[in-house]
């Protein structure tokens, strides 16, 4: 008899704390059936705009919020800098300069940096916005029904596959409602898609592991990306 190692035993009893089903196309499916979407929103430093601007700001906060028929959720994620990738851009800059006065102005900004980081923790924030969607139980399925999945596992499986695809397509009618809603705040949006999401949920899942700088440059996002 097969039987799992101590790791293996770790492994499943870790999983089952975990409600992700599996994440496709860019949604995420949940072991109840439940669907989310993702998506990732700008910050705005609201304390540096005119009292004009702040009442704007706060009227299509306003707007976002009546325009919404169903619950979301707005997370708020806190993740330590990664700099990592700044400090290879700058080392390959530093190799890459010819003059020696600013290639030893380059180093010593590097490590400037690099001491700054080690000595301080610099987080950084991202802003997304949950949207869910929970398919409607078929409460009539009888015994016939389920002997007839039984009988024909194969046309099963193509009548799950059409109803998920239905299910997906009402989600992504609800993300398009909600970025036709956050159009008048300023912001900039987008959806993750399969990787992102992915990665959100591992940081997430072991924020000791990884400590991601950023999923993806919202400031250089467009707004179409959502219609």
């Amino acid at each position: 008899m097969e039987t799992l190692s101590k790791d293996s035993k770790d492994n499943a009893s870790t999983l089952t704390y975990v409600d992700i089903k599996a994440i496709e196309d860019g949604v995420v499916i949940l072991k109840n059936g439940t669907m989310r979407a993702v998506i990732l929103v700008s910050s705005i430093n609201f304390d540096l705009k005119s009292s004009d601007e702040q009442d704007a700001i706060i009227a299509g906060y306003q707007n976002f919020l009546n325009a919404l028929d169903f619950p979301t959720q707005i997370v708020i994620s806190s993740r330590k800098l990664n700099i990592a990738p700044y400090i290879n851009m700058l080392s390959r800059y530093e190799k890459q300069q010819k003059n020696e006065l600013l290639r030893l102005q380059t180093t010593e900004y590097k490590n400037f940096v690099k001491n700054l980081t080690e000595v301080t923790n610099i987080m950084s924030k991202f802003f997304y916005i949950v949207v869910p969607f929970a398919p409607v139980e078929n409460a009539n399925v009888g015994v016939l029904s389920k002997i007839s999945s039984i009988l024909n596992p194969r046309g099963a499986v193509e009548e799950h596959n059409e109803l998920l695809e239905t299910y997906k397509n009402q989600l992504w009618q609800r993300v398009d409602h909600v970025a036709a809603a956050l159009g008048g705040t300023g912001l900039n949006f987008t959806a993750l898609t399969t990787d992102e999401l992915i990665e959100l949920y591992y940081n997430a899942y072991n924020p000791s592991v990884f400590a991601q700088s950023a999923i993806k440059d919202i400031e250089r996002t467009e707004l179409s990306q959502l219609s």
